[in-house]
Order: C-alpha cells, then sequence, then structure tokens
C-alpha cells in the first residue's frame, strides 16, 4: 500500500516542488496551478502537482561550437 497522500497542503506542495511556500501562494493567487478549496483550506492533488512540474519541462538540445561560440 502506497503511504503517499494523494492531497497536500501548501507546505507538501513547496516541499513537493522544491520551492518556498511564498511561491506556492503566489501561484495560487494568479491561478497557476490547479489547487483545490476545503473549507478555508487549499489542498493540491499530488498529480497535477506533476502536471504543472512537467509543463515546465524544457528538452536538452545537443549544442556544438564552432569558433569559439556556440551553434544550435
Amino acid at each position: 500500500m502506497d503511504n503517499r497522500p494523494e492531497y497536500v497542503g501548501v507546505k507538501g506542495a513547496a516541499v513537493y516542488l522544491g520551492t518556498g511556500e511564498r511561491f506556492i501562494r503566489r501561484l495560487v493567487a494568479e491561478r497557476r496551478v490547479v489547487f483545490y478549496k476545503v473549507g478555508g483550506l487549499v489542498r493540491f492533488k499530488v498529480a497535477d502537482l506533476e502536471a504543472y512540474a512537467q509543463a515546465g519541462r524544457v528538452e536538452a538540445i545537443e549544442v556544438r561550437w564552432h569558433g569559439g561560440r556556440a551553434v544550435a
């Protein structure tokens, strides 16, 4: 059985994304991440946090050098 919670609070979201709580609160205020209101509490589904992180993924490229300059 998996002991990881399906929903986390602001502190848990910050730990999951490796950021500060202030950043998470800004994401909520700007509606840049999916969140759920449970009474007066803000909760995040771990799958939604993972989707947010994956949306910012940048693929690596091969960089070649020619004459001391990078050429993509």
